[in-house]
């Protein structure tokens, strides 16, 4: 039998915001990999995991996160976490890999699932969407991401500020990821662009910690690596938006 690689995207924090779906590929497997920092510390993935299977089934895989300068370091964490999760599914034959978020988006899966396809011929690797931050901050904020025809756009920040200027400067609604250790610039680009009206930021959504506040009171200082934020279009009120 193939062995069977399952990206689970288990939400941006909240464990209730866990799809059935999902929580029933966590307990199928035999074996749950959750990602970690070289530092050790419990991830919010796996966090949220431990709230629906046994902490002996699950098994920590260290990748340099939120490494963007040294690529041979990032790369060679990308190698030995693949070759652990390919070690795993030879003994296991079934492997859900936990990830925050969805795993289709901006997802550390993606890359452990080319490594593995390359070290375990005939592997079958599969996903189980998850709900994304964008849309917990969404529900939590009451921002409304998209109406009508309006067009959505979603931007890692980690790519610079001229990527958020230029989607800020377009229309409908932009999303922009990590942009905590760049909040300066982000309000900064969100002022030049007259888009600070109606934007919202939030960070740690469904923890002790959760932080959601108007875009209009960021000041500069840094945020958490994982804030969110949405700055809808400027609406007419209307409703049905630009149908």
């Amino acid at each position: 039998m193939s062995s069977r690689l399952v990206g689970v995207g288990v939400g941006p924090g909240d464990p209730e915001l866990v799809t059935v779906k999902g929580v029933n590929a966590l307990r199928a497997a035999e074996v749950v990999v959750v990602p970690v920092m070289d530092t050790g510390e419990r991830g919010r993935a796996e966090a949220t995991v431990l709230h629906y299977v046994a902490g002996e089934k699950i098994v920590r895989v260290v990748f340099a996160l939120n490494e963007r300068t040294d690529r041979a370091r990032r790369e060679a964490a990308w190698d030995a976490a693949g070759s652990e999760v390919a070690a795993l599914l030879e003994r296991h034959g079934s492997v859900a890999f936990a990830t925050i978020g969805d795993p289709n988006v901006y997802s550390t899966f993606t890359y452990l699932a080319h490594t593995v396809a390359e070290l375990v011929p005939g592997v079958v690797v599969e996903t189980v969407p998850g709900i994304t931050a964008m849309q917990d901050l969404a529900a939590r904020s009451g921002a409304v991401l998209t109406e009508g025809t309006e067009p959505l756009t979603l931007v890692p920040v980690t790519a610079g500020s001229a990527v958020l200027r230029e989607a800020l400067a377009g229309p409908g609604t932009v999303v922009a990821y990590k942009f905590g250790r760049q909040a300066a610039e982000v309000a900064e680009a969100l002022r030049e662009t007259g888009r600070t009206g109606g934007a919202v930021w939030g960070s740690a959504l469904g923890l002790p910690e959760e932080s959601v506040r108007p875009a209009a009171e960021l000041d500069g200082a840094p945020l958490p690596y994982l804030s969110t934020l949405i700055a809808p279009p400027r609406r007419d009120g209307g409703r049905g938006g630009k149908l």
